[in-house]
């Protein structure tokens, strides 16, 4: 991702702390905080994590950590982000909590740690100058996944910021497949959301 388009993503995010309050949801861009729930509840179903490491791909304030940790209380999380502004409500939240650490990063260029698990919530939702970036984060995000990677995107959103885009579950999909037959489709949850697991 380069520079106009991290730029842009930095600008939306910081007009809508000013615009909800920092720590909120819809900081993050979430429409409230049961959306938000209802994809950390289809992501924590990819598999038992107690005992395992998680790294959460764009974190933001860090509360898919607390979420998971109350269903896999022995799971091992690291968070990264490349705003200070989450980060640093991350930290304060849960920071505390064991086995627990939060990253400053660029989620999209960086080298990513291999661990057991690694999901992406709402990270690969923005618009795109690259062509085939999705295709390259999917790759990028997998190969960092010893066990499994969940990710989600959005299939049917209007953004009148034209930042976020909508992506074709079967597409999506078969591009998976290319990297493992080990591929699971979740479109039961929400209307303008689907979610993917991919397996090593």
């Amino acid at each position: 991702m380069d520079f106009v388009d991290r730029s842009a993503i930095y600008r939306y995010h910081r007009e809508r702390i000013q615009m909800f309050g920092k720590g909120t949801s819809s900081a993050l861009g979430w429409k409230s905080d049961e959306n938000q729930y209802a994809r950390f509840e289809i992501l924590s179903q990819i598999g038992d994590m107690n005992g395992l490491s998680v790294l959460d791909v764009g974190c933001g304030h860090g509360d898919l950590r607390d979420f998971l940790g109350k269903k896999y209380p022995e799971l091992r999380y690291a968070g990264i982000d490349q705003m200070e502004e989450f980060l640093d409500i991350a930290i304060a939240r849960y920071a505390h909590l064991p086995d627990t650490a939060f990253y400053l990063g660029d989620c999209w260029n960086a080298e990513l740690p291999n661990m057991d698990y690694v999901l992406a919530s709402g990270f690969l939702a923005y618009r795109n100058s690259k062509t085939n970036f999705i295709f390259e984060m999917i790759d990028k995000l997998f190969g960092s996944a010893r066990l499994g990677l969940g990710f989600n995107l959005l299939r049917n959103v209007n953004d009148p910021n034209n930042l976020l885009v909508n992506y074709n579950p079967q597409t999506i999909l078969e591009y998976c497949k290319t990297l493992t037959p080990k591929v699971v489709l979740r479109q039961d949850y929400a209307e303008d959301d689907f979610t993917v697991f991919m397996y090593q």
